[in-house]
């Protein structure tokens, strides 16, 4: 979880950051990059196990950290791991709606609770969270960032459910920038690209697809996290107080070239999983949902 930018290191330093989804991937790197500009930290995802390892390397660089228990999908939790978070570690400058839920299924195969279930997380947990933190971003004049995905502008196969979410989000965002800039209130969204080692791009791509989506990408390769937290840093920063309403791609150019790449790639995923389950071995997905 290497966040080295060349910025001060007390660039939040007084401020408070609260990370929905914060216990792995991009999430757990935008908030060891704020724990690493000097802000408080508080994170909330629906496994404590996950939650306490991910504040244990986030307390490395020495700021407080707080890991709530919180389902995005429960404004009772949510409300409750909110207010926490204002008791202990100050008014929230800084929400960051990163909860997300994905797999692939072609349409006519997707169920009314699959289209649901992300719909809930991505959408409704959004909502909730910015809803929730309201009072304390108006307080503290404070930003909000949303996590969306090329899926919200441009089709991708298997992603009817995860595009219509994050559609809803971006529009979201947008509205929220509008009603809410009157109370010195920003909001913004990052759309990464495929980002290596994550399990969102394990998910949703074969193995033997991504170097075929890397050569796809103008800037010739995969993104990282640290590329998407160093977007989010630039976001909730100083340097940043005039931008609200925006989405900013951070994807090496990805959305340029389309998405049959990654349609392909997913394709393949498919057949993979269908040839593992004919051979009796777990497939990705079902090894995810073990942990």
């Amino acid at each position: 979880m290497n966040t080295t930018f060349a910025l001060s290191s007390h660039l939040f330093a007084g401020k408070t950051a609260f990370i929905t989804g914060g216990s792995s991937g991009i999430n757990l790197a935008i908030a060891g990059a704020y724990a690493a500009h000097g802000a408080r930290v508080a994170i909330c995802g629906r496994t404590q196990a996950r939650l306490d390892v991910a504040a244990t390397q986030l307390r490395t660089y020495g700021g407080e950290v707080r890991a709530y228990q919180a389902d995005v999908r429960d404004p009772q939790q949510l409300a409750q791991a909110l207010q926490a978070t204002r008791d202990e570690l100050g008014t929230i400058d800084v929400l960051v709606c990163g909860a997300a839920g994905n797999f692939l299924a072609a349409a006519e195969d997707l169920s009314v609770n699959g289209f649901r279930t992300v719909v809930d997380i991505d959408l409704m947990g959004s909502f909730h969270a910015a809803s929730l933190a309201f009072e304390q971003l108006r307080d503290s004049k404070g930003c909000i960032l949303f996590i969306t995905a090329a899926m919200a502008s441009q089709p991708h196969a298997y992603q009817l459910h995860v595009g219509a979410a994050k559609a809803g989000i971006d529009n979201m965002m947008r509205n929220l920038a509008l009603e809410w800039g009157c109370h010195g209130i920003r909001a913004n969204s990052i759309m990464p690209g495929p980002i290596e080692d994550t399990e969102g791009l394990r998910r949703l791509s074969a193995g033997s697809a991504l170097g075929k989506l890397a050569d796809s990408i103008p800037l010739g390769r995969l993104g990282h996290v640290q590329d998407i937290a160093a977007a989010a840093v630039f976001l909730a920063s100083p340097m940043a107080q005039y931008i609200t309403g925006v989405v900013l791609a951070v994807d090496g150019g990805q959305c340029l070239a389309g998405s049959a790449h990654f349609n392909a790639g997913a394709r393949a995923f498919l057949d993979e999983q269908a040839r593992s389950k004919e051979r009796g071995t777990p497939t990705v997905a079902a090894r995810a949902a073990a942990h």
